[in-house]
């Protein structure tokens, strides 16, 4: 199925839904990296990603017998809202599965996409998890089962992006994609074969579910037995069976980003461009800066593939920023129980210090009492100072800011 005319024939089919989305030169990038980046936006398609692209077309593709069963899904990100609005704008009855863990945005902009009949099952805490409950379903109620990635018509869906890019840019560098399960840079290598271009293609996963570069290390597809689920739409455990083969195949290039790194690539977006990103939409931007030293000069397309960014996660958000730029810290501080202690600690700060957070409470009968402290500041040599203050005054300390028991509890 993987033709140019098959190809061809996708976006035939779905003109009507999916938009052709712009190829955006940017000013920002481009004079940051010395390069041409231009920015795929698939955040302007109606559900906010690419993900519709596969959707529509493998349930437009299925027969009118097909069509008549009900439909499901797995999903912890966009799929959901791809394959919901194929389903509405065919008039096909479906249920999808997704992790309890899934943003409420995600399920609320699911739910907002009424077909006839439909069922949104919120279930464990992991994609993978949400697939094999899917499969059940679909084995017990003969139902047509939608893959997210590993079905050819999704990827032929897909490759319509990677069309889409040759056609504005027909000699670009290098494209810079998604993991997602693999099925969006599936696509792009599809397309990129089939015209015959040389254009390198990166791989972008998240650092705490990087499940291709693993599989691509063991030469074989691999299950993580634990993953990250931060960037929640694109922490998978296991990748797509055809998605791995074709990158395989096609010695295609892995790497990684960490997860707080991602968050101030958001931020960035938010504040420069204006741009609202979710972390699985900002995760391919991100690996710029894990390639920066082959940037130049070159022509980079970068596929900016989700907005789906629930608000309520900004604050966790800037907090992931802070910690990984090296501009906030948290300590648990022995503090001595006399007067003035505080306005003794106070005096350990430079001008440019900021106390973001303070909990103490006071302990009878003790001489110390634990307090939770929140520190901003420019950065890593304003700590320096503050901690050596703090041991040569007497004041005993632990920086919990990189210990995620203590942060997550805490914080």
């Amino acid at each position: 199925m993987l033709t140019l005319e098959n190809i061809l024939a996708a976006k035939y089919r779905f003109w009507e839904v999916v938009k052709n989305t712009p190829l955006e030169y940017s000013e920002r990038l481009s004079k940051k990296y010395q390069a041409e980046i231009y920015l795929k936006r698939e955040d302007l398609q109606k559900v906010r990603s690419y993900k519709i692209r596969g959707a529509y077309n493998l349930i437009s593709s299925l027969s009118k017998e097909e069509q008549k069963k009900w439909v499901v899904c797995a999903s912890a990100w966009n799929h959901a809202q791809g394959f919901a609005l194929s389903c509405s704008e065919l008039g096909i009855s479906w249920v999808v599965y997704m992790p309890v863990t899934t943003p409420e945005q995600k399920v609320y902009k699911t739910k907002q996409f009424w077909g006839k009949y439909i069922e949104v099952k919120l279930i464990w805490d992991t994609f993978d998890q949400a697939l094999k409950a899917a499969k059940e379903y679909e084995a017990k109620n003969g139902s047509t089962f939608v893959h997210p990635f590993d079905d050819e018509r999704t990827i032929v869906g897909q490759a319509t992006l990677g069309l889409e890019i040759f056609e504005w840019l027909p000699e670009v560098d290098m494209i810079v994609a998604p993991i997602w399960g693999g099925w969006v840079i599936s696509g792009v290598i599809t397309t990129r074969n089939i015209l015959e271009k040389n254009t390198e293609i990166i791989w972008v996963e998240p650092e705490g579910a990087a499940s291709m570069k693993r599989s691509l290390e063991l030469r074989e597809n691999t299950t993580l037995e634990k993953i990250e689920t931060f960037v929640d739409g694109a922490a998978v455990a296991r990748v797509g069976e055809m998605p791995f083969r074709l990158c395989r195949d096609n010695n295609i290039e892995v790497i990684t980003a960490p997860e707080n790194r991602i968050c101030s690539t958001i931020l960035e977006f938010l504040r420069e461009d204006g741009i609202v990103l979710e972390p699985a939409g900002a995760l391919e931007s991100d690996g710029l800066k894990t390639l920066w030293e082959r940037l130049k000069w070159k022509k980079v397309v970068v596929i900016v593939s989700g907005g789906n960014l629930d608000f309520e996660r900004l604050p966790e958000i800037k907090e992931r920023s802070l910690r990984y730029e090296g501009k906030k810290r948290y300590y648990l501080v022995k503090f001595p129980q006399r007067p003035w202690a505080l306005k003794s600690f106070l005096e350990f700060l430079g001008p440019d210090d900021d106390i973001a957070r303070f909990e103490y409470m006071k302990k009878s009968n003790r001489n110390t009492a634990p307090v939770l402290i929140g520190i901003e500041a420019l950065g890593k040599d304003n700590f320096l100072t503050i901690e050596h203050n703090m041991q040569e005054n007497g004041f005993s300390f632990e920086n919990i800011t990189d210990n995620d028991m203590y942060f997550n509890l805490l914080v």
